[in-house]
């Protein structure tokens, strides 16, 4: 389990990697590349919009792995997700600038930023099952949450390769080709995944599937609709509270605040550090307590933070603004450390790949994909405070909040001394 946690972990690690690099970078320098026949504004909605068409993929990609995933087994999926995801990098690290190639470029970069959509959307279902499939129950929790903790440790190394540019590049040098230099690396760290990768054994429990679904989505749509329906809109909060946090908000301060980029990007970083390190111990508190308890806590406390974390970012101060995104990430994580056992605990193994995966995938469109343009939108027309955004999260809080109760708890059981836990 260890070998298998760590694996799943620098996989996920390496594919958000990717997809968080693009977000930082929408926030900071796309606009004014690819977009420069715009005003400030527009140019930043821009950027942000072709940052939500990698969320729009996603499903699309949880689709199509997930097929995979069902019928071949979840290991293969790991492998071509991981490749699609960092070729498409390394690609957007390539694109000539608006200047240089005019309309083509923002198309490009479009086409780019939905492949890289594509293959993450595989990736999250084929590791998370991977291990959770492998984790003993009463564990499960636990070693499922270890995938979770890669986006945070892929988040921290796309801003601290963005923050090591930021001090040591001129800002006409980071604009020509420093920005540049993440999404080159993305291959490099594709490299190392798929080694790391390469030994993973097969989940056990879908070797034990005789009955393979024909076409799983066909069946997830027809037996299992409400359920998508519910967990997308119980993970759209989750969604909607880290990309506030990482992407808008540095928009946000860099732009209309005049904070520096440096400083807000030490501030987010810390408080996503502290995230990914409560991970393990909120899943654990997931085997104890069940899964959907802290989800429903994790809601109830977003829902409460959202007007305080406008308040605190508007000071634009570095310790009000690091407290305001740790509140609100420590709600997140409440939230989303037993996501990764409790998705699969909630669909049938032959569907389990499809059904989880488009499940979490649709969230990211409600809640990802939309907040940092609606909150863009919403913050120009609001005074000092950007009330407008913090009633607009607290909005979606109060929808997952809904959706939560409304699923069903699925820890198992400890009666393994009456009769078996089952899967």
């Amino acid at each position: 389990m260890p070998r298998l946690a760590a694996a799943s972990l620098a996989g996920t690690a390496i594919e958000f990697y990717d997809f968080f690099v693009y977000g930082t970078a929408a926030a900071l320098i796309l606009g004014p590349l690819f977009f420069p026949t715009f005003s400030p504004l527009a140019g930043t909605l821009a950027a942000f919009a072709t940052f939500g068409v990698g969320f729009v993929a996603r499903p699309l990609g949880s689709v199509l792995f997930g097929h995979i995933g069902d019928r071949r087994g979840r290991r293969p999926v790991l492998v071509v997700s991981l490749l699609l995801t960092g070729a498409s990098t390394v690609a957007v690290g390539c694109v000539p600038t608006y200047g240089t190639i005019g309309v083509a470029a923002p198309l490009l970069l479009l086409v780019l930023r939905f492949l890289q959509g594509l293959g993450l959307g595989g990736e999250w279902g084929g590791a998370v099952l991977l291990t959770a499939e492998h984790a003993p129950v009463e564990r499960r929790g636990l070693w499922s949450s270890f995938p979770q903790v890669g986006p945070a440790v892929g988040f921290v190394l796309a801003n601290g390769v963005v923050l090591v540019l930021s001090v040591t590049l001129t800002e006409a040098q980071f604009a020509r080709w420093g920005w540049r230099v993440p999404f080159w690396a993305a291959g490099v760290l594709a490299v190392l995944g798929l080694w790391l990768r390469s030994s993973l054994p097969e989940s056990p429990r879908f070797l034990e599937i005789d009955d393979h679904a024909r076409v799983p989505l066909a069946e997830v749509v027809r037996d299992h609709w409400r359920l998508v329906l519910l967990t997308a809109g119980a993970l759209a909060a989750g969604y909607a509270i880290f990309y506030a946090v990482t992407t808008w908000s540095l928009a946000y301060a860099t732009e209309r605040l005049g904070v520096s980029r440096t400083v807000m990007l030490v501030c987010i970083m810390a408080a996503v550090v502290v995230k990914g390190s409560l991970t393990p111990v909120m899943a654990l508190l997931g085997d104890r307590f069940g899964r959907r308890p802290l989800c429903l806590v994790g809601c109830a406390a977003a829902a409460l933070w959202m007007f305080p974390l406008v308040a605190l970012l508007s000071t634009g101060e570095p310790l009000p603004m690091f407290l305001g995104f740790l509140g609100a990430l420590l709600a997140f994580v409440t939230m989303f450390a037993v996501i990764s056992a409790y998705l699969p605990e909630l669909y049938a193994p032959r569907v389990r790949c499809t059904g989880a995966a488009v499940g979490y995938n649709l969230g990211g469109v409600l809640g990802g994909a939309l907040t940092p343009i609606v909150a863009t939108a919403l913050a120009e027309r609001s005074g000092r405070i950007p009330w407008g955004v913090g009633a607009y999260l607290t909005g979606i809080a109060l929808l997952s909040l809904g959706c939560f109760a409304l699923l069903p708890e699925t820890r198992p059981v400890r009666v393994a001394a009456v009769r078996p836990a089952t899967d």
